[in-house]
């Protein structure tokens, strides 16, 4: 089954005498909520939002920033303590050392034991779901629960794909794009958020702008990692409840046979062996269903928050 996820594979200068040109406009997506409280763990930025309530640490996916989850902010900081991180090497971050995607883990891992949070909620788009479910199945007891919004443990339609070439499919992909210039790399954003990332052009060359903010690089290595990686052996040890959102545009899929059924019975599927998980659609959306349809989102996430 094809199911579009995780691949996202950057001024007016001074006029004549008479006046400058006015500056281009403010892109209408970065982040613009000034946060209570900002401060580094592990090379990951942190921003702080909220006072009271069950902690919710929002982690944005791939070339994403704290832009992605302005409206969830909104909807939710007034009910609690939220805190949104940014990845190294996203959003203008520098890249860090090491394995990313094991750096990132250790990062989340740190920012809940340092300021003793109690049973957070993780929330993660994309990279940042499959990020919760990996630290809800190594720290079972530090999470309270975990919302996915098209994340999964395992890279879709490699789920059969055996360890070895999984690792060689994920080399193969680092080597193709390794070098890869800013310039392309912006085109290549663009392509993405047009054709998989949102339904509305517009917003999608927008948001565009903001994801081709991130260090190439590291993006290409954080792709290779998610490839490579499989989680479903480790799905059995999470206690916490698990939501997956499903992005479901029926322009894209129904020309290749795919159905709203289909597709979060797929889901299901590769989240098979969790104890407690529920699979809900959000339509008409894609990979970016927070930009497609807030407010669904907004009522999923508050419906799963309401039931712990």
């Amino acid at each position: 089954m094809k199911v579009p996820y995780l691949f996202a594979v950057l001024l007016a200068l001074s006029a004549p005498s008479f006046g400058a040109e006015p500056p281009p406009p403010a892109n209408r997506y970065a982040a613009s909520i000034v946060p209570a409280e900002r401060f580094e763990v592990g090379g990951m930025l942190v921003e702080r939002h909220g006072q009271r309530g069950t902690p919710l640490i929002l982690v944005p996916g791939l070339a994403s920033g704290a832009w992605v989850w302005q409206d969830t902010l909104r909807q939710f900081a007034g009910e609690h303590v939220i805190y949104v991180v940014t990845l190294p090497g996203f959003d203008g971050r520098a890249p860090g050392p090491g394995k990313p995607m094991e750096a990132a883990q250790q990062a989340l891992r740190e920012l809940i034991v340092s300021r003793k949070l109690a049973k957070p909620v993780l929330i993660g788009h994309s990279l940042g779901g499959t990020l919760a479910i990996a630290l809800a199945e190594q720290e079972p007891d530090l999470v309270g629960g975990v919302v996915t919004i098209d994340g999964l443990p395992v890279f879709p339609t490699t789920e059969s794909v055996p360890p070895a070439q999984r690792a060689q499919m994920a080399e193969g992909m680092k080597a193709r794009l390794a070098g890869i210039k800013p310039e392309a790399f912006a085109a290549q954003q663009q392509q993405y958020m047009r054709g998989i990332g949102v339904t509305d052009m517009s917003r999608a060359d927008e948001l565009a702008k903001l994801s081709a903010n991130s260090d190439p690089a590291a993006v290409v290595q954080y792709m290779g990692d998610t490839l490579a990686l499989d989680l479903r052996a480790g799905l059995a040890k999470i206690k916490a409840p698990v939501l997956v959102i499903a992005p479901y545009f029926d322009v894209d899929a129904e020309g290749a046979g795919i159905t709203q059924d289909m597709k979060t019975g797929y889901y299901k599927s590769l989240m098979q062996g969790t104890p407690k998980v529920t699979v809900v659609a959000v339509s008409p959306a894609r990979h970016f269903a927070m930009f497609d349809q807030p407010q669904q989102v907004a009522d999923a996430i508050r419906a799963y928050l309401k039931s712990l």
